[in-house]
């Protein structure tokens, strides 16, 4: 394979898969959300459910946006320059949920010792811990995007090019 195709099949792995995880991002992050907001109310405190739906929704927008503006310059990369990952982008762009749940007044989740160590800000257990926990659809087209970015990488390199 050349390093051409290497690099256009990349490019195209890159793009179906940060079409995919915006697409994905705003309905993955309204129920990640809501279901801590539900287990909140379950446990007997009141919450404004409605007003928290709405921020929610808007916090999602925010976030999808957050995301896209990482990940299509990062997939759109020169391999050699792609230093993070689309996880890594998803996880870093969750502020804005996390806000909707502390403006709410929700106490934060029990997290494990890992977790609250890798992620510090994450009061709420909203990281998620692949991109097939965002969308099922999303585990195969990062494989694809990975296997991809390997082989580019390899084409390049396999000569010390």
């Amino acid at each position: 394979m050349t390093s051409s195709t290497a690099d256009r099949q990349l490019a195209e792995a890159g793009r179906a898969l940060a079409d995919a995880v915006v697409a994905a991002v705003p309905g993955w992050m309204v129920r990640a959300v809501l279901s801590v907001a539900d287990a909140w109310q379950a446990a007997g405190h009141t919450l404004a459910t409605p007003a928290v739906a709405q921020q929610a929704a808007d916090a999602a927008r925010q976030v999808a946006d957050q995301v896209a503006a990482r990940l299509y310059p990062l997939v759109e990369a020169d391999v050699d320059d792609q230093r993070t990952t689309p996880l890594a982008v998803v996880r870093a762009s969750l502020g804005p949920a996390t806000a909707v749940l502390r403006r709410a007044g929700v106490a934060p989740v029990e997290r494990d010792d890992v977790a609250a160590r890798m992620f510090p800000d994450d009061d709420y257990g909203l990281v998620p811990a692949s991109l097939a926990a965002v969308a099922p659809d999303l585990g195969d087209l990062g494989v694809a995007w990975g296997a991809a970015k390997a082989m580019a990488h390899r084409a390049r390199h396999r000569h010390g090019g």
